[in-house]
C-alpha cells in the first residue's frame, strides 16, 4: 500500500526536507509543517526540514528553514500539496535520494519514487492526518502542533467547512483534531484577520465587478490599482472568495496582472473550471483552479470559455 511505502520511507531516513507549493495557502503550509511536526514528535532522533517562499500573512503557521544543498545528500524529499513540478517552491526537490508526492489534487505531473493522491480528500493536511491514523501502530504520533497545523488547512481548504469538499471523514477529523490543546480562535484570527489595505481594496472589488446573464462574474486588478491600495499580488489570495457569497453567480474570476503575467483565480459554485485553467498554463479542482495569462486581452478569451461554461450549467 503507498501510505504503507511513505511511512516506511520515513523510518528508513535520517534527514527528510519537505516542499510544497509556490504562493502557500493554508493547506500547502499545514500538510508541509504538520507533516514535519509528526515525524519529529515521533522521531526525536531525525533532521527534518522545511523549505519554500514565505506566504504573507501565513508566516505565524511556522518558519521555514535554511538549507545548503549538500543537506540533500542521502535526504527523503516530500512534496505537499502540489499537482506539478513547475510550481514546486523550491526547485532543489530533485536532489534527494528519494522523493515521494503528497497530494489531493488532480494528478498534472505524475512525479515522485513514490506518489500518493487522493483527490477525494478535502486537503492535503486531511491525508496527513490519515497517514497518522494509518501509522499510529508503527511508532507514530500526533502533538498539539501538528494537530494545529493539519487543523489550520483543513479549515483553509474548505472554506471553514462550507465546501462541498468538506465530507463526513473530514469532520470526524476535524473532531478529534479540535481535542487537542491548541489555541483555536487564536488560529482562526490569524487566518481571517485582514488589514486595512485588504479590506479597502475588497471594497474596491464589490463596487466594480462585471456579473453577464450567465451568472458568470469577474474582476481585473491591475498594476495600478493593486499599487493604489498599496496590496501584492501574493497578497489578493485573500480576496478570491469576496464574490462568491453574492446571488446569482455560479462562477468568478480574478485577474491579478503582475510583472510579467496576468494571474488568473477561477472560482465556481457548480460549473467545472479546472478543463478552462488548464486551457492557460493552469490546473486544479473543479471548482477552484488557476491559471495565467501574458496580456489583457487573453483575459477576454477566459471570459468567453467561463461564460460559455455557465451558460450551459444550471443550478
Amino acid at each position: 500500500m503507498t501510505i504503507q511505502a511513505i511511512v516506511d520511507a520515513i523510518k528508513e531516513h535520517q534527514t527528510i526536507i519537505i516542499h510544497r507549493h509556490v504562493r502557500p495557502d493554508p493547506d500547502a503550509y499545514g500538510s508541509q509543517a504538520g507533516l514535519k511536526e509528526l515525524i519529529s514528535g515521533s522521531f526525536p532522533d531525525k533532521q527534518v526540514y522545511l523549505t519554500g517562499e514565505t506566504g504573507p500573512g501565513l508566516e505565524f503557521l511556522a518558519e521555514m528553514d535554511p538549507i545548503d544543498d549538500y543537506m540533500y545528500q542521502n535526504a527523503l524529499v516530500i512534496v505537499c500539496d502540489t499537482a506539478n513540478t513547475a510550481r514546486i517552491s523550491d526547485q532543489r526537490y530533485h536532489m534527494g535520494k528519494k522523493l515521494i508526492k503528497i497530494d489531493h489534487h488532480p494528478i498534472v505531473d505524475d512525479y515522485g519514487d513514490v506518489s500518493y493522491v487522493d483527490t477525494s480528500a478535502s486537503s492535503s493536511c486531511e491525508i496527513i492526518y490519515d497517514i497518522y491514523q494509518f501509522a499510529k501502530d508503527q511508532g507514530f504520533t500526533l502533538n498539539a502542533e501538528a494537530a494545529r497545523l493539519i487543523y489550520a488547512g483543513i479549515v483553509g481548504d474548505t472554506g471553514r467547512f462550507l465546501f462541498p469538499s468538506a465530507t463526513k471523514k473530514t469532520f470526524q477529523h476535524a473532531a478529534e483534531l479540535v481535542a487537542y490543546n491548541f489555541d483555536r480562535p487564536g488560529l482562526y484570527d490569524g487566518l481571517y484577520r485582514t488589514s486595512r489595505n485588504i479590506a479597502r481594496l475588497q471594497g474596491y472589488i464589490l463596487q466594480h465587478f462585471e456579473l453577464t446573464g450567465s451568472g458568470m462574474s469577474s474582476i481585473k486588478l491591475t498594476k495600478n490599482t493593486l499599487q493604489e491600495y498599496d496590496v501584492s499580488p501574493m497578497e489578493t489570495g485573500q480576496l478570491v472568495g469576496v464574490l462568491g457569497d453574492i446571488a446569482g453567480i455560479k462562477a468568478w474570476v480574478l485577474f491579478i496582472e503582475e510583472d510579467d503575467e496576468i494571474r488568473v483565480r477561477l472560482r465556481s459554485k457548480g460549473p467545472v473550471i479546472n478543463d478552462i485553467a488548464a486551457k492557460y498554463n493552469g490546473g486544479g479542482h473543479p471548482m477552484a483552479s488557476g491559471a495565467s495569462v501574458k496580456t489583457w486581452s487573453e483575459t477576454e478569451q477566459v471570459l468567453k470559455d467561463l461564460d460559455d461554461v455557465c451558460m450551459s450549467y444550471n443550478l
